[in-house]
């Protein structure tokens, strides 16, 4: 199973939403690289969800709903988009912060590549901040 980290800012769609509406399209990606990794998505592959701007914090997991399929909010078709559904909150929110100041941490994309917006995370990097989050890294 893959695992990732998406983000979003909250005031266009966070947790609360995400949680209340149960699944949504993850769409609007116009970064090559994130867009590689939304199509490299399988179903049922997790991933953190992470309130970017404010907060700056992994709030709670997802999960592929929906395979990579193209974005119709992109004219030319170059940009595609998977579905999520929601699995659970975390128990304890991880910081931005404290994620850039845990050595077990360190190398992970999130800071190495603070502005993208869909990212791989290693299995050992996944564990972790399961434990941090409170919540079994199987879930």
């Amino acid at each position: 199973m893959g695992r990732w980290l998406v983000k979003s800012e909250p005031f266009k769609y966070s947790w609360d939403r995400m949680v209340a509406e149960g699944r949504t399209h993850w769409d609007g990606v116009r970064n090559h690289q994130a867009a590689a990794n939304l199509k490299a998505m399988k179903l049922g592959d997790r991933a953190f969800f992470y309130h970017s701007n404010e907060g700056k914090e992994i709030v709670g997991v997802v999960a592929v709903a929906r395979e990579y399929y193209p974005d119709p909010s992109d004219p030319a078709g170059r940009f595609g988009m998977v579905d999520m559904q929601a699995v659970a909150p975390v128990v304890r929110p991880v910081t931005l912060a404290q994620i850039k100041t845990d050595p077990a941490l360190e190398g992970i994309a999130l800071v190495r590549q603070s502005r993208l917006s869909v990212m791989a995370i290693e299995d050992e990097h996944w564990a972790h901040i399961c434990r941090l989050a409170g919540i079994d890294p199987d879930i």
